[in-house]
């Protein structure tokens, strides 16, 4: 699992600057070249975002313990 930059925004953070960005653009208040940016903004936040939920799916797990008595590490069904 890699470390998380204390100084990047949480994922809630990036989902609502996503959402802003997305009425932004719904709304026509922006013109093409902000619009553009925009964009290339969300996209950025995009893969931010699907980063930090990776990151998060593979530390997600669960000891299980067997009946021999080992211990086996598996995926948490969340």
């Amino acid at each position: 699992m890699t470390t998380r930059d204390p100084a990047a925004p949480s994922l809630g953070a990036e989902l609502r600057a996503l959402e802003e960005i997305v009425r932004r653009l719904e709304s026509d208040e922006a013109d093409l070249d902000e619009a553009l940016r925009l964009f290339e903004e969300g996209v950025a936040r995009l893969r931010r975002a699907r980063a930090r939920l990776a990151e998060a799916e593979q530390a997600v797990q669960v000891v299980l313990a067997q009946a021999d008595g080992t211990l086996t590490l598996a995926d948490a069904d969340v």
